[in-house]
């Protein structure tokens, strides 16, 4: 079990870091890749390219490396049901 931290760098000098390493850069490429992808698949559909909204406990971490994020709201999830309860009290 390791804690979800960004190491100061990719290679890392011990198994700690370099299992962060792995997970923080690994989701990052993952998440990236995956964004891309859409985004071509919805430019040659005709639409527009999306604008990307990262939500999360981890999506400012995630988002700080990521080349396609384009922007964190981090409780977007519990605003949305906010306003859902709003609508139905």
């Amino acid at each position: 079990k390791i804690e979800i931290l960004k190491p100061p760098s990719v290679i890392c000098k011990n198994t700690v870091q370099s299992m962060q390493a792995g997970v923080v850069y690994g989701y990052i490429g993952a998440v990236d890749y995956i964004v891309k992808k859409m985004k071509l698949e919805m430019i040659e559909l005709g639409e527009e390219e999306p604008y990307v909204v990262a939500t999360g406990g981890l999506a400012k971490l995630i988002a700080d490396g990521s080349e396609t994020i384009d922007k964190v709201i981090p409780h977007l999830t519990l605003e949305g049901l906010r306003i859902i309860y709003e609508k139905n009290k």
